[in-house]
């Protein structure tokens, strides 16, 4: 309790100095942001139930943010906003907006950024990771803040110390990577433009939610001024990646998919296929596996050494995976999609299936492999993707190899 007043203390005294300095207004207009900060704690990720009425993007509250590595070049807020979960139905995701300093916010163009794996617990979360330095997508966010282009970086559907991430859900991802533009652009301190336009990008995970991003945002988002995605290391047929991680390397990423589908989809019951060991084990990396837990616990594991059952050869998760299957809905702008040659998480032909698919299409990509494994795909890529962003907020036609 003593803590817990003290945190009430403090968060009314800095909301008296953000109003006294002109950071924060005393109330909001009607049916504008809120403008004074949220809870300075956890809590802080914690949605208010029932949910307020409004719009996906809009910003349900928000609190000043210091991510240690962007401390001197970026002003900062986390913010928690309204979107839509897999099953449609409205939600609140918590992320990150960064606005480099020295430019106009009004002409900035704006990233949103989708990160890669963080892992199931709580203290994985992005916008932690990115306060804690640690967030092994910074290369990519400092590029564009260097560049003069805003960022956001959601946090996905889940994060919260009471509930579990929807991890690799794309049809939960894509709404979260586009809302936390839409929140960028609602939230009053960052003064960002409702015209901006806009890329999405990712690498792993994140691969998906931006091009999940891309698929969703004619219908979801037309008003966004889209005008590219850049996705790296696609999972884009969840049946396919999982194959090659059962009994591998990457089995925790596969565990984890499991949690994160039966969170979105209360119908796949993940329980009742379990046996002891497997609810022990998924229990306990809920609460404590972040990305490193994930490969050092369970490499090498085998879905029959959790499960009584294997759920994914049911009806009823081929239904759902097949929901999230990308392709059904390509992109109406250009992409680049880049891959490790040698990925061994996230299969490579999987990928360039998906690549062909989109080209048939009449998607204007670039395809583009890196001699590579999974991780070192992310830096290889990076300089690549960057410029490609660089070209396309320019204005340059985009190129294809279709």
């Amino acid at each position: 309790m003593k803590h817990a007043r003290c945190r009430a203390v403090l968060s009314a005294l800095l909301t008296c100095c953000l109003v006294a300095l002109g950071l924060a207004a005393a109330s909001p207009p009607a049916g504008a942001a809120p403008l004074l900060p949220g809870p300075f704690d956890d809590s802080f990720y914690t949605p208010p139930s029932p949910l307020p009425a409004g719009k996906p993007g809009d910003v349900i509250r928000w609190r000043p943010s210091v991510p240690l590595l962007n401390a001197l070049n970026a002003d900062a807020w986390q913010v928690m906003y309204l979107s839509t979960n897999a099953l449609g139905r409205p939600n609140a995701v918590t992320g990150t907006i960064l606005v480099p300093k020295g430019v106009d916010p009004a002409k900035a163009p704006i990233v949103g950024y989708a990160v890669g794996t963080q892992g199931p617990a709580f203290k994985c979360t992005a916008s932690k990771a990115m306060e804690r330095g640690t967030l092994y997508d910074q290369p990519a966010i400092n590029d564009s803040l260097s560049s003069g282009y805003a960022v956001a970086v959601t946090d996905y559907e889940g994060y919260s110390p009471s509930t579990v991430p929807t991890y690799i859900t794309g049809q939960s991802m894509g709404p979260a990577v586009i809302d936390s533009v839409r929140a960028a652009q609602d939230l009053p301190l960052a003064r960002l433009s409702k015209s901006a336009k806009v890329i999405f990008q990712g690498y792993s995970q994140g691969g998906g939610g931006s091009m999940w991003a891309g698929e969703k945002q004619p219908a979801y988002a037309p008003e966004l001024n889209v005008v590219g995605v850049v996705a790296g290391g696609v999972p884009a047929d969840l049946t396919e990646v999982a194959k090659g991680l059962d009994g591998y390397l990457g089995f925790g990423f596969l565990a984890f998919a499991a949690v994160g589908l039966d969170a979105a989809y209360p119908d796949l019951k993940l329980d009742s296929f379990l046996n002891d060991t497997g609810r022990q084990q998924l229990a306990d990396a809920k609460k404590n596996a972040c990305v490193a837990e994930l490969l050092l616990n369970y490499s090498f594991k085998k879905i029959s050494d959790y499960t009584t059952t294997n759920p994914l050869n049911t009806p009823v998760w081929q239904a759902r995976l097949a929901q999230n299957k990308l392709g059904a809905n390509p992109p109406r702008v250009p992409v680049f999609q880049y891959h490790a040659s040698v990925d061994e998480i996230v299969n490579t032909p999987q990928a360039e299936t998906l690549h062909r698919a989109y080209c048939a299409a009449g998607v204007r990509e670039q395809w583009t492999t890196y001699l590579a494994e999974h991780a070192g795909g992310i830096l290889a890529g990076n300089a690549d993707a960057h410029q490609w962003i660089v070209k396309r907020f320019n204005g340059e036609p985009a190129p294809s190899n279709c």
